[in-house]
């Protein structure tokens, strides 16, 4: 089995992750293997890993000037010059998020050339991604909807998809994607070889550290979906003992004006939480080690790996909880019993009316943005987000944040009309023993491979064909835009 794996970069993060474990996975199946990428790989890859640095598949700012049949021309010339041969199986990474407008009309000349494609999203331009979806919509479809899912979702026979969680499945088979041309093919979760003293007994959270302190630790990197003003809500009723940490600042400069606020938000109220904590030469696996818990506060993910790789780090998990991420593994048999769905605070500490509009410009823009009438999704929006005069703090901007967070921290004894009043307690090491063995047996890096080469095999035996359809991009958008899904940290 000959394969290329395309991708516009490998730099440190989820799927470079996924191509390092499809790596090491296929090897046992025999698989020859070539990357392709847009721009020279980070460090930390494996040796023998095969890749080639196409420019034309950067990011749409650096890219190559090059028209799709172009690139489509030196990624089939470069896996040819790689793999000896036609590759059997093209798997391709976020070809639809907008990254590069060129690839996409690169793997339709492929697959109209009879190339076998596995479309992979990780993420989707129609979550919570309006500017890549407007520049997609505008450059390569005139603002035609149906234009646009003809060039992101073709259909035919050497064409399939996989897909990460069961939502995203849900989706794709809603929008027209053929059940046999389908595939679920969730992450390895693999935290690399543990040291002797890592068994789930000795990696029991403490109670409080060796200083009397118990750290609440969200390993992430704080951008504005991570949701970090739930972080320091809890800080600001922390115990006596508490301490909560962040482990690393956002990258984006875009990112980095909200992270500093909540940053200085911490510092002038003096609560008890520390950012960057996993910055520079910081051993990650001996700051896990000083934790009493894991945290999540997250708003959105794609498939979820931080609510797994604590349990095999001998850490119970608490935080929020996202449904239609956790499902699938919960179904597989992993207990996530000190995650909640909703943080709810009372409106009456709000300022409503701004709050409101907040909603109705969120909204708007959001239609605007993905060529949709605004129609009623304001007031749907915030009729899902409020509950019996509560409104979850997820669902809330930063200034509404920062205030909720402000009366909190001015009156702790408040915190009973919170829903829930406090974070969960530390998990029992029977629990953190059984998620181990549940999340090593389902979601293994041998497993993994398994699914990989079997869907490979599946993919590799299509019959191409010349007639072309498309998964119809209107109802994905209903999906993804549903007004219940609006979260202003993602407007």
């Amino acid at each position: 089995m000959r394969v290329a794996i395309v991708h516009y970069h490998l730099q440190l993060g989820g799927v470079t992750r996924v191509i390092q474990h499809a790596h090491d996975a296929l090897h046992r199946h025999g698989a020859r293997l070539v990357v392709l990428c847009g721009e020279p790989p980070a460090g930390g890859l494996p040796a023998d890993l095969q890749i080639r640095v196409l420019p034309g598949l950067a990011y749409e700012e650096h890219r190559a000037r090059q028209s799709p049949d172009q690139l489509a021309a030196t990624m089939a010339r470069e896996a040819f010059d790689a793999l000896g041969d036609t590759p059997d199986v093209w798997h391709v990474h976020n070809h639809c998020l907008g990254k590069n407008t060129a690839l996409p009309g690169a793997l339709l000349r492929l697959a109209r050339d009879g190339h076998r494609l596995l479309l992979q999203p990780h993420d989707f331009a129609e979550d919570g991604r309006p500017a890549l979806y407007e520049r997609l919509r505008e450059q390569l479809a005139g603002g035609d909807i149906g234009r646009l899912s003809a060039l992101l979702y073709p259909l035919a026979p050497q064409i399939h998809y996989a897909t990460l969680n069961r939502r995203d499945r849900d989706f794709l088979a809603a929008a027209g994607v053929p059940p046999g041309q389908l595939h679920a093919l969730p992450n390895a979760v693999s935290v690399g070889d543990l040291p002797p003293d890592s068994s789930p007994a000795a990696q029991d959270a403490p109670e409080t550290g060796t200083d009397g302190e118990r750290l609440w630790l969200y390993p992430t990197r704080a951008i504005r979906r991570k949701n970090l003003g739930e972080l320091l809500l809890w800080a600001a009723l922390a115990g006596p003992q508490d301490r909560f940490a962040a482990t690393q600042a956002p990258q984006n400069p875009q990112e980095r004006p909200i992270y500093q606020r909540w940053v200085a938000l911490a510092q002038a109220l003096a609560l008890p939480v520390r950012f960057a904590v996993g910055a520079g030469d910081v051993d990650f696996r001996a700051l896990i080690a000083t934790s009493h818990a894991l945290v999540t506060t997250s708003i959105a993910e794609g498939f979820g790996l931080a609510f797994l790789e604590p349990w095999l780090l001998g850490r119970p998990l608490v935080g929020r909880d996202l449904p239609e991420i956790t499902a699938d593994f919960m179904d597989a048999g992993v207990r996530l019993s000190g995650l909640y769905e909703r943080l709810d605070v009372p409106l009456a500490w709000l300022d409503t009316e701004r709050l409101r509009t907040a909603f109705t410009t969120a909204a708007e823009r959001r239609a605007s943005a993905y060529g949709r009438p605004a129609a009623d999704s304001a007031e749907r929006a915030w009729q899902s987000a409020v509950c019996d005069a509560h409104i979850d703090f997820g669902r809330l901007d930063e200034p509404a944040q920062a205030q909720i967070i402000r009366w909190l921290h001015a009156d702790p004894a408040s915190r009973a009309a919170l829903r829930p009043q406090r974070l969960a307690s530390a998990a029992t090491p029977a629990l953190l023993a059984a998620n181990r063995s549940v999340i090593g047996r389902e979601y293994s890096l041998s497993g993994f491979g398994a699914r990989l080469a079997a869907t490979y095999a599946e993919v590799a035996a299509a019959v191409p064909s010349a007639t072309f359809d498309a998964a119809r991009g209107e109802v994905l958008l209903d999906h993804f835009l549903a007004p219940e899904r609006l979260c202003l940290l993602r407007s």
